[in-house]
């Protein structure tokens, strides 16, 4: 039931937004077209675990005429923007963390709860094929901590037909966020045999993602990535992660894709 509710919240926000795309139909740049992409992406099942959980991978892209469709990083969190101004885009961003239970750390240490995460981003285009991003999310419950993701992407594309993307990835944690998952607190370090750990704020992790969306006919198609993330500083030091985890990250998605609308350009 855990990934159920991404998948509500995530609905939830689309028919907001087509509720908010119905009122533009004025628009002179031409008839709306809408992409859904609907599919599974397997996730480490909390940071620096080495067992994964299978979740629900959403997006919702929308766009007009023959404008194709805006490029979004498969491993960004949702959010649209509010302010665009020529190449420069600001807007709010929201995430969710997965539960981390004791049992999965050897059962002496305390859970984890599922985190909403809300926060915002600012990315700029510096050419039309590379893209920088920077999101910062602060965790509602659960972790109580703040992450940060930097990111660049490399994009090759022919209009809608195809799209590929590349490029490296930065995450940074504050020291609440840090304590949470990797840190052990001097009160739970004798029961659960692992040394006393205390995990600052700073870089978490290091990586890449890459993705590739494919329209099969001018309705259906896939969309699909995978990502692999390097825990460093303090987070890749932990006794957690070496004892029941792994410095190494790895995750990927599959969707199928369904276009409405004007067609594919």
């Amino acid at each position: 039931m855990r990934n159920a509710r991404p998948l509500a919240l995530a609905l939830i926000l689309a028919s907001v937004g087509t509720a908010t795309a119905h009122a533009q139909d004025d628009d002179p740049r031409g008839p709306r077209r809408t992409r859904i992409a609907l599919g599974p992406q397997l996730v480490p099942s909390y940071p620096g675990s080495d067992s994964y959980d299978v979740r629900p991978f959403i997006d919702v892209s929308r766009t007009r005429g023959d404008i194709p469709f805006a490029f979004e990083a498969p491993d960004e969190s949702g959010g649209l923007p509010l302010l665009t101004k020529g190449r420069f885009q600001i807007g709010p961003a929201f995430g969710f963390e997965g539960r981390r239970r004791g049992r999965e750390v050897g059962g002496a240490l305390p859970d984890v709860g599922f985190t909403v995460e809300l926060g915002g981003f600012a990315q700029y285009a510096v050419t039309d094929a590379v893209r920088i991003r920077v999101e910062a999310r602060q965790g509602i419950g659960g972790h109580k901590g703040l992450i940060a993701n930097i990111s660049g992407d490399y994009v090759m594309r022919d209009a809608d037909r195809w799209l590929f993307s590349i490029g490296p990835r930065l995450t940074l944690s504050n020291s609440r966020y840090n304590r949470a998952f990797f840190g052990v607190a001097s009160a739970d370090a004798a029961a659960s045999g692992l040394p006393a750990y205390t995990a600052d704020g700073g870089l978490q992790a290091v990586g890449a993602t890459a993705g590739l969306l494919r329209q099969l006919t001018p309705s259906w198609g896939v969309y699909g990535y995978t990502k692999y993330d390097r825990l460093v500083g303090d987070p890749g030091g932990s006794p957690l992660v070496r004892e029941f985890g792994s410095r190494n990250q790895l995750s990927g998605g599959l969707a199928l894709t369904y276009t409405f609308g004007a067609g594919v350009r």
